[in-house]
């Protein structure tokens, strides 16, 4: 079985509903994944999108995912900590946890790209305080394989 990602509240290349946006409640997104790569330890999750005006924004990297977790609930709440070993950082708007979907307005279609890698490490080593970039690249270090989910909006 390969690695995958999904989400009950969008479908791979499909917008993300407003609820999840920065136009709605802005709440993180459900998602669920199976077909982990034999040896993972943990997983970590970072959404990007590379359409933004300055460069890639990051809006989100919830990490330290214990490896026999297949999911995460919708609405982490926006703290460092949370139940179950996971952590968050802050993200390129400024703030800890999530940060929906925000392109600017008629700066046209954005992709979000929520990806799920699957790490070799049960914890991540990083600075404090760490931003959702660090967090992919220390991922990307440590990956065993990664999954992909990638959601559309504008403004």
């Amino acid at each position: 079985m390969p690695f995958s990602l999904i989400s009950p509240a969008f479908d791979n290349r499909a917008d993300v509903p407003l609820r999840y946006t920065c136009s709605g409640e802005n709440l993180s997104p459900a998602f669920a994944w199976s077909g982990a790569p034999d040896g993972t330890k943990s997983f970590a999750l970072v959404c990007s999108d590379p359409d933004a005006p300055l460069g890639t924004f990051f809006h989100w990297a919830v990490f330290d995912i214990p490896a026999d977790r297949h999911g995460l609930d919708e609405a982490l709440p926006p703290q460092a900590e949370l139940p179950g070993g996971l952590r968050q950082v802050e993200n390129s708007f400024g703030r800890l946890g999530y940060g929906g979907p925000c392109p600017p307005k008629g700066h046209g279609l954005h992709h979000y790209h929520f990806r799920l890698y699957a790490l070799d490490a049960a914890r991540l080593a990083l600075d404090e305080p760490a931003h959702c970039r660090e967090v992919e690249a220390e991922a990307r270090r440590h990956s065993l394989g990664m999954a992909e989910l990638v959601g559309l909006f504008e403004r």
